[in-house]
């Protein structure tokens, strides 16, 4: 008698591609059909849950994904509710026995998956999960003491020593043959209602193309072009000189092996090794991220250094609206907070400064940083945001000394020379010349008219005396330190 066909769910989460996907391709290769389902389930994800700019790139994430399996003669399911009684659904209707997928690494879904494993391991299924969104395993790499890492530099050390070679998978061999006798049901993209009613994503639209064909196009086009100056001019925002894949990793529209291994690739001599290392020693600070959040989940919410408990934040909403919409009156920080409402996102030398006057100029708590964030970020990631707010307000692991407050002229200066970031951003200040575009307060009377700035109507009167915030942030350092 010819044995049965078997067949097996892939629970699709952020890790929409076909490449570097071991539960996909394990899936493929050990199955003769194949389900990837996708459950819809916000409130199953916790504080890594998708806000607004979020939802529109998965949105297009989703669709692009669903897109390139019916190229290949299979397709998306995708269902609303409860993760485990719509898997447990979805195997009823196709029979299938097991189900496949890739680790996940925040607080809410690692204990939402465990639940999972346990529930359909006691339904007689088989459960195959796989390596997740990081090339590291948080159990292994520990410091010779035996605890997790706290310091980023030891911890980079021996990541390099412990993936000497990282190699993805290619994309499974998806076929016709692969198919269920008969597709679940499911809902379409558009039934998830996850893009804006409101329109505000015009910009997103114009910068974006979410989905791993566009990723992976973006990532050739970094290397080809950015990658061998990327070590010199990755601070400057008014360069194209980041790889701007942060959203397709963070979303899983690429994979971090992929990434990985790409880069690793592309050296060829000395110098380009020291270039391939800057890039890779970035991706070591997300990996550093997600070790921080597996090992010590409360820093979403709670200060790792137990100390800032009972530091004294300025509770004013004014001051947090002002900094949200771009009004603060320090150019590169307005900017950098136009730019994001824009385009879903910022750059990184841009985050540290504004975090940091957020924190210490205004003295604003850091979780309404990482709030906001969260909300308006297509790469809204929940370890990489909470280590970077808490590393910018100096309660985090290896964080920035609270002491070190950013001078936001100085800053945008130095890593905005011309003021070109300031005048894209903030079209009002496009004529002023560079020597006074960072500290408009400053200029004559002549500039400010020849350039048509009114300060107070036009453009906003700084809202602090930079000076004066930084000491008394540090006085309230020292309440605590």
């Amino acid at each position: 008698m010819r044995p049965s066909k078997r067949t097996s769910i892939v629970w699709i989460d952020r890790d929409t591609r076909l490449r570097d996907n071991a539960a996909l391709f394990q899936a493929f290769e050990e199955q003769d059909r194949v389900v990837p389902v996708y459950v819809h389930a916000p409130e199953s994800e916790g504080d890594a849950a998708p806000d607004a700019a979020s939802r529109w790139w998965r949105h297009h994430s989703l669709a692009a994904f669903d897109g390139a399996l019916r190229a290949r003669s299979s397709r998306l399911t995708i269902r609303r509710g409860d993760p485990l009684e719509e898997i447990q659904r979805v195997a009823e209707t196709t029979r299938a026995r097991a189900v496949y997928w890739n680790e996940r690494l925040t607080p809410a879904s690692r204990r939402r998956d465990a639940h999972v494993r346990t529930a359909l391991r006691e339904d007689g299924l088989d459960v195959r999960i796989f390596r997740g969104p990081i090339v590291h395993d948080p159990d292994r790499i520990r410091t010779t003491s035996g605890g997790p890492y706290h310091v980023f530099t030891p911890f980079w050390k021996k990541l390099k020593q412990e993936i000497s070679e990282v190699r993805p998978l290619p994309a499974p061999p998806v076929g016709p043959g692969s198919a269920p006798h008969a597709w679940p049901e499911s809902l379409s993209v558009d039934d998830l209602d996850l893009l804006p009613r409101a329109n505000w994503d015009a910009g997103l639209h114009a910068h974006w193309t979410p989905g791993e064909e566009a990723g992976l196009d973006r990532l050739e086009a970094f290397i080809d072009a950015d990658l061998l100056d990327y070590e010199t001019v990755r601070d400057r925002p008014d360069l194209h000189a980041t790889s701007q894949l942060s959203p397709y990793l963070a979303h899983g529209d690429v994979g971090i092996r992929e990434v990985w291994a790409s880069v690793d690739d592309w050296v060829q001599n000395g110098v380009m090794r020291a270039a391939a290392d800057a890039f890779l020693r970035q991706l070591a600070w997300r990996e550093f991220s997600y070790h921080m959040l597996y090992h010590y989940p409360d820093t979403t919410s709670e200060p790792l250094k137990s100390k800032f408990q009972d530091f004294e934040w300025v509770d004013d909403d004014e001051l947090l609206e002002r900094w949200q919409s771009g009004r603060t009156g320090f150019p590169i920080v307005d900017a950098g907070m136009r730019q994001l409402w824009s385009i879903g996102w910022m750059h990184n030398r841009i985050r540290m400064i504004a975090a940091s006057f957020l924190t210490k100029d205004l003295r604003v708590r850091w979780q309404k940083g990482a709030a906001w964030f969260r909300d308006t970020l297509v790469d809204a990631d929940l370890a990489n945001n909470t280590m970077g707010w808490q590393w910018s307000a100096g309660s985090g692991a290896d964080a920035q000394p609270f002491f070190r407050i950013f001078n936001p002229v100085t800053q945008g200066a130095r890593f905005d020379p011309e003021g070109a970031f300031v005048r894209r951003w903030i079209p009002e200040l496009s004529e002023l010349p560079a020597d006074c575009i960072h500290r408009p307060w400053t200029a004559s009377e002549e500039a400010l008219a020849q350039a048509n700035v009114t300060l107070g109507e036009t453009y906003p009167y700084p809202i602090v005396d930079h000076g004066m915030a930084r000491k008394a942030a540090l006085k309230a350092y020292e309440a605590v330190k």
